[in-house]
């Protein structure tokens, strides 16, 4: 039934009619072409819907949709024809009550209605014999889904492992290594290291693609300087917009409606004694100060209670004051003065949106007249010629980050670039401003490595920044094997350490040879799996939460950061704990659908395995075709 109603997404497209053409059988059922193409059509729509874009017949193909949807048609075949073999159908009263109860058949009132029935199974190019043994077919394969797929669910036991495994925490120790940590700092290597690691990494130093683009543009501030506008139009558009420079004194403002004076009043000597702020009136009565708020308010607005609320010089709360809905409180919040921008004062923004909006008017006044000189042919040199469009050139790639005011800024623009091909038709094109341009691939640069010269302190930076982690990975390996050692050796079964002896003399060292610094440590208790730890990467707790023993310890390396994490305790999960219910009740949903999919998947395959299929492909070319 849910394929048979996305199929109805379509209506109106009656290109393909019961012609019953097959485009292949499973079995005795066979694939008619209308049933592919609705299917298809459903896809390509689908795909339209998500990304905003519809798609190509070649864009469909290049990420398999024909091959998706035929896969689906024969799998619906074999199982109907599976259906057939076993006698499994549905009675009329079934049909019936789909039909009644499916949207796209009711009228404006929420009925089943014939004639919209007819109507949309007409469109579709369906005839009502075909479509209720489609639905009657549809309820026998959801038999026999539901019968193969009935009854499988999650063993206890995986169930139970798996909520433990997500709720358990963990108590851990971290720390970061940094370049200070290092006996010595990491210096820049002499000018032959260098060179080698710019070939070495020549990924890191190699310009992407660039496009060679030659475009004609025109937006709106290009033209705005030369754009005439007389004092009268200014003085009309200031009157057409003179509350926006002519405002009165307003207040903001929140009212509480009692039902009588008597409340109101009460309510205000509570205030006026101190025993209850005007917010906890508010909640008193199931409100928030959101609800009862009027925002900027002029004196009149306020009516019968303007003259109270504009009485006062300072917030506070004025009232009772009768008005329509009983008796109320009024809280004045802040005063906002009267507004009085003059015509002279305001002249020189009003100029400047009039000009560009006068220029806006006037390119698109020339939008056909470049057309006309694209369809005729017309050069980007020609387009600027003959009209105010401004020729320009620009060596673009997807990383550059574009000047202010340049056309590389526009979003638009970039859009075009980067889909551009050097043999394409001129075309006129939109920009967010209202301006328009034309753009022209020259030519394109492929990637090429940047000589050593003009990026040597880029490489040795990235030298060093390399060296530094290398460096700090290993003084992690280090202080990680001493943090295990101190966990399996604790102090009180430790060996004494033997003396030192100078190799020169022979005699024992009293000073105590130096040890692994251990750097500082971050303590994190009962950490969950799935939560983090500020300022540090993901990485550091996905590979806590790696480590086996208590008393593991390891590297976390991400980018150029490195850190030693080490596991101090492991906490089992709850599952008596009412989190630990809901949890488990998910997971077991989970699991449970993940093997009911698989059971389905593997019934499928058996069927097809006993089951004859032939495919027309001559048919289903005709029909991708015909899309």
């Amino acid at each position: 039934m849910a394929m048979l109603m996305f199929g109805l997404v379509g209506f109106g497209v009656d290109s393909f009619t019961s012609s019953g053409t097959e485009i292949g059988q499973v079995g005795k059922v066979a694939i008619t072409d209308g049933d592919y193409a609705r299917g298809l059509r459903n896809e390509m729509q689908g795909f339209a819907q998500q990304t905003g874009r519809n798609l190509t017949n070649e864009e469909a193909k290049s990420i398999g949709l024909p091959q998706v949807v035929l896969s689906r048609q024969v799998q619906v075949a074999s199982l109907e024809d599976k259906a057939n073999r076993l006698g499994v159908s549905v009675g009329d009263d079934v049909v019936a009550k789909q039909l009644q109860d499916a949207p796209a058949f009711k009228n404006l009132s929420g009925q089943f209605d014939p004639a919209v029935y007819a109507d949309v199974l007409r469109r579709e190019g369906l005839t009502v014999r075909e479509f209720e043994h489609d639905l009657r077919m549809d309820e026998a394969r959801m038999i026999l889904q539901r019968a193969v797929v009935s009854g499988v669910k999650a063993p206890a036991a995986f169930t139970d492992l798996s909520t433990s495994w997500l709720l358990e925490t963990r108590d851990l120790r971290w720390q970061e290594l940094v370049a200070a940590d290092l006996s010595a700092p990491v210096a820049v290597p002499d000018e032959a290291t260098l060179e080698a690691w710019h070939q070495a990494n020549a990924d890191r130093f190699t310009a992407p693609e660039k496009r060679k683009i030659s475009y004609a543009w025109l937006t709106p501030d290009m033209i705005e300087g030369s754009v005439q506008l007389d004092d009268q139009a200014l003085r009309d558009l200031y009157q057409q917009r003179i509350d926006e420079f002519q405002k009165p004194e307003r207040r903001m403002v929140e009212r509480l409606v009692f039902q009588n004076a008597a409340d109101a009043e009460a309510a205000k000597a509570r205030l006026d004694r101190g025993e209850v702020t005007f917010e906890a009136l508010v909640n008193e009565r199931g409100l928030t100060l959101n609800d009862i708020d009027l925002g900027e308010v002029t004196k009149d607005e306020l009516g019968t209670a303007g003259e109270a609320v504009f009485a006062i010089d300072q917030p506070a709360v004025v009232g009772p004051i009768a008005v329509d809905l009983g008796s109320a409180l009024f809280s004045m919040n802040a005063i906002l003065e009267p507004q009085d921008i003059s015509f002279e004062q305001a002249k020189a923004d009003l100029r400047g949106e009039a000009a560009l909006d006068r220029a806006r008017r006037q390119i698109d006044d020339l939008r056909g007249q470049v057309d006309d000189l694209l369809a005729g042919g017309a050069t980007l040199d020609e387009l600027a010629s003959e009209t105010e469009m401004q020729l320009g050139s620009i060596e673009w790639s997807e990383t550059d980050q574009p000047e202010h005011g340049s056309i590389a800024a526009y979003p638009d623009f970039r859009s075009y670039a980067q889909a551009l091909k050097v043999d394409d038709f001129l075309e006129l094109h939109d920009l967010d401003d209202g301006g328009i341009f034309v753009l022209q691939l020259t030519e394109t640069v492929p990637p090429a490595l940047i000589p050593f010269a003009e990026v040597r302190d880029r490489v040795a930076d990235d030298w060093v920044a390399s060296e530094t982690k290398r460096q700090l990975q290993a003084l992690g390996a280090e202080r990680r094997l001493a943090v295990m050692a101190e966990t399996l050796t604790p102090p009180e079964e430790a060996a004494p350490a033997a003396p030192a002896v100078d190799v020169a003399t022979g005699a024992e060292v009293t000073e105590a040879p130096a040890a692994v610094s251990q750097g500082e440590w971050h303590e994190v208790a009962a950490l969950a799996r799935d939560g983090f730890i500020e300022g540090t990467p993901a990485a550091l707790v996905a590979a806590a939460f790696a480590l086996n023993e208590v008393g593991d310890a390891e590297v976390v390396a991400d980018g150029n950061r490195v850190f030693l994490v080490s596991l101090d305790a492991v906490h089992p999960a709850d599952l008596g704990a009412e989190e630990a219910a809901q949890v488990k009740t998910g997971v077991e949903r989970r699991l449970s659908d993940a093997l009911q999919q698989d059971m389905y998947e593997y019934f499928s395959r058996a069927l097809l395995a006993e089951q004859s299929v032939t495919i027309n492909q001559a048919a289903v070319d005709a029909v991708n075709s015909r899309m």
